[in-house]
Formats: structure tokens, C-alpha cells, sequence
């Protein structure tokens, strides 16, 4: 029982049970405010008295699309709220404080003409100059 209340108070447990209860609890509030403000709006503008209600028959089933429309507006909306509110800020954060991985040398400066050259090149392509491991020292002017 011990080892079950310490897994239990372990802080990514209980930070993971608020984020669930929060989650709920905005996903009330986007449904409502779907619900009740922006589908009762759209169907201002087509017509009908209530969006939600907008449903066909079929053989005495009834399909209500505008209940499933709400729902996919809800879902759009949580979704670009995550997004833009979580998932964007975060990325940014972890460009900021993640090391940038160190890029591969693959290229190194001529001792004699400063050129730029393949790391592995054994003579300049520009000053011909020969960059021999005996070589390597720039000549004294």
C-alpha cells in the first residue's frame, strides 16, 4: 500500500490528473461556447431557430448533422487552441534552451591563400599550394 500512495503522489501522476480535470473542464466550456454563442450565430444566418437541431430522417432514424457539425467545431476549436497556446510557445521555449547540436567540419582554410578548402584536400584548388602534413604551417612573409 506504501509503495502505492508514493507512485500515487509522484508529481508526474498527479501534474497529469490536473491536466485531465483541466482539460475536461475547457472542453465544457469550448462546448458550451459552441453550443450556445457560435452555432446559434450560423444558424442566424441561414435561417433556422437552432443549428443543433438541424437533422434528416431516414427510414424513422434520425441523423442529427448539426449536432455532429458542433461537435467537429468544438474539436477545431480546442485543437487550434492547443496549438497555438501550447504546442507553439513550447517548441519555442525548447529551441531556446535545448544545446544546438555542434555541425560537422568538413571544411578548413588554406594556411597560404585564407581559400576555403575540403577538410581531407591535400593541395589548394586555388594557390596550388601543397597541404601535406609536413606543410601545414602558413610561410613567414
Amino acid at each position: 500500500m506504501k509503495g502505492f500512495r508514493s507512485f500515487l503522489m509522484r508529481g508526474n501522476v498527479v501534474d497529469l490528473a490536473i491536466a485531465v480535470v483541466i482539460g475536461a473542464a475547457f472542453g465544457a466550456v469550448v462546448t458550451a461556447l459552441v453550443k450556445d454563442l457560435i452555432t446559434p450565430l450560423i444558424a442566424a444566418i441561414g435561417g433556422k431557430q437552432d443549428f443543433s437541431q438541424l437533422a434528416f430522417t431516414i427510414n424513422h432514424s434520425k441523423f442529427l448533422y448539426g449536432d455532429f457539425i458542433n461537435a467537429i467545431i468544438t474539436f477545431l476549436i480546442i485543437a487550434a487552441v492547443v496549438y497555438y497556446l501550447i504546442v507553439v510557445p513550447f517548441t519555442k521555449f525548447m529551441e531556446r534552451v535545448s544545446p544546438q547540436p555542434k555541425k560537422e567540419v568538413s571544411t578548413r582554410d588554406c594556411p597560404y591563400c585564407l581559400s576555403t578548402i575540403p577538410l581531407q584536400a591535400s593541395r589548394c584548388a586555388f594557390c596550388t599550394a601543397d597541404l601535406s602534413a609536413q606543410a601545414t604551417a602558413a610561410p613567414s612573409v
